[in-house]
């Protein structure tokens, strides 16, 4: 159970019907997890209701994403978003369930600028690719490694492809950003 402001408890019910009133096409309702109002939601609305969560509801601190694979159960992976009001610590979780086989979700780095490591390390262990993510590549993997090893479908004996060792001091990675240099005077 959250609360919220003067002393206004709010759990999962309460929570999806806040929601699904306010983000058109959310589809919210609540489900059980200890400690923390939780909701499922539409995976297209996703980012509407986070945005309703900390515009609205004072849900203004993004703890983290992560995800579950049902593949071999639903056919779904679950990706489960945490916020937490910084003003009273209330914590709400939000669940999307998509389709495992082309795993896609809108990203929430423009909500969110904590997102942005977090939505990779959901993509290089889990496969899930997060639309228009400003640099979505490999974060805790080397990019030359196949598939995503928290899938259970992920074969553990497979054996990757070998690639040369690399000096990173005579071939370093190739920087995506430039490093500002400081000014000489």
């Amino acid at each position: 159970m959250a609360q919220r402001g003067a002393g206004v408890a709010l759990d999962s019910s309460e929570l999806a019907g806040r929601v699904g009133g306010a983000v058109a096409g959310s589809e919210a309702r609540p489900f059980a997890t200890p400690g923390s109002a939780a909701i499922e939601v539409a995976p297209a609305s996703i980012e509407a209701v986070l945005r309703y969560l900390r515009d609205d509801l004072g849900f203004d601190l993004y703890v983290d994403v992560t995800a579950v694979d049902y593949e071999a159960l639903r056919g779904t992976i679950e990706v489960l978003y945490v916020v937490r009001s910084l003003s009273d610590a209330a914590q709400a979780v939000v669940k999307v369930a998509i389709d495992a086989r082309d795993p896609h979700l809108p990203t929430v780095t423009g909500l969110f600028d904590g997102a942005n490591w977090a939505e990779r390390e959901v993509f290089d262990m889990f496969g899930v690719r997060f639309d228009g993510h400003p640099d979505l590549r490999r974060i805790l993997m080397y990019p030359e490694f196949e598939g995503h090893p928290l899938r259970k479908s992920y074969a553990y004996q497979h054996r990757q492809p070998l690639t040369p060792e690399r000096d990173p001091i005579a071939d370093p990675w190739p920087r995506r950003h430039p490093i500002p240099q400081p000014s000489q005077k």
